[in-house]
């Protein structure tokens, strides 16, 4: 049984107060908080020490910017980012190994401990149809994710966030110390949303997921906290 909870909550809710909340009660049970657009941009930066307050103390933070523009601009905002003591946070790939480059080299800014840096491959919301008849990739999915793993980890990059499909090819390429964060998870009998390219936790997990990114089977259960523990029993926490 792992000693090390891969189960990152994604608290996509628009204000601080249900935020608090839901990090009060998962804080426990979890082993990180995704701060991504919609929390960020309404309620600003101060919402990394709120939600580290509401923890209780010591809480990894995985800022959700997916940064994407030229170079100079993604570095000033990741060392911006880094600022505040974030635990990790992503870059798109597809804005090439200059971009990522730099976004790596910027995050040696922070005082403590280095952040992460990973980088977004292909979103889960995506298939091979609109891969191809709306963005123009002549690769399936799986092979777009691969490429651009590959390109991230030359990159300097330390992982990339993937599809649980696509973990297991990803892992082959990259190898072990590879860190891979995984949308798209869905417990058994759970609604997809707007997700395409899904996985149990438990499937994730055994193709090699690094990290698992779960919001709505978590945030929108009648009982968060006992949502997250069924979850991390199923793959073996707790």
């Amino acid at each position: 049984m792992s000693t090390v909870n891969p189960i990152i909550v994604a608290v996509d809710v628009p204000a601080i107060e249900p935020a608090i909340g839901l990090v009060r009660s998962l804080a426990p049970h979890v082993g990180a908080f995704k701060v991504g657009l919609e929390l960020f941009n309404a309620v600003g930066a101060r919402i990394f020490d709120a939600l580290r307050e509401a923890a209780g103390g010591g809480v990894n933070i995985f800022y959700d910017a997916k940064f994407h523009d030229i170079p100079n601009t993604v570095a000033g905002a990741v060392r911006a980012a880094v600022r505040h003591n974030i635990w990790m946070t992503n870059i798109h790939a597809s804005g090439g190994s200059a971009m990522m480059k730099a976004a790596v080299e910027a995050a040696q800014t922070a005082s403590g401990q280095r952040p992460l840096v990973i980088a977004v491959t292909v979103l889960t919301s995506i298939d091979d149809a609109t891969l191809s008849g709306e963005l123009g990739v002549n690769r399936t999915a799986a092979e777009q994710v691969v490429a651009l793993a590959r390109l991230a980890q030359d990159s300097g990059c330390d992982g990339v966030v993937a599809s649980p499909r696509e973990t297991s090819a990803i892992r082959e390429a990259c190898g072990p110390e590879f860190v891979i964060v995984t949308p798209g998870v869905r417990p058994v009998g759970a609604a997809l949303g707007d997700q395409k390219r899904v996985m149990t936790p438990a499937e994730a997990i055994a193709q090699g997921a690094s990290y698992l990114v779960i919001g709505r089977p978590i945030t929108g259960a009648p009982d968060p906290a006992q949502a997250a523990i069924a979850i991390g029993r199923e793959i073996g926490i707790g």
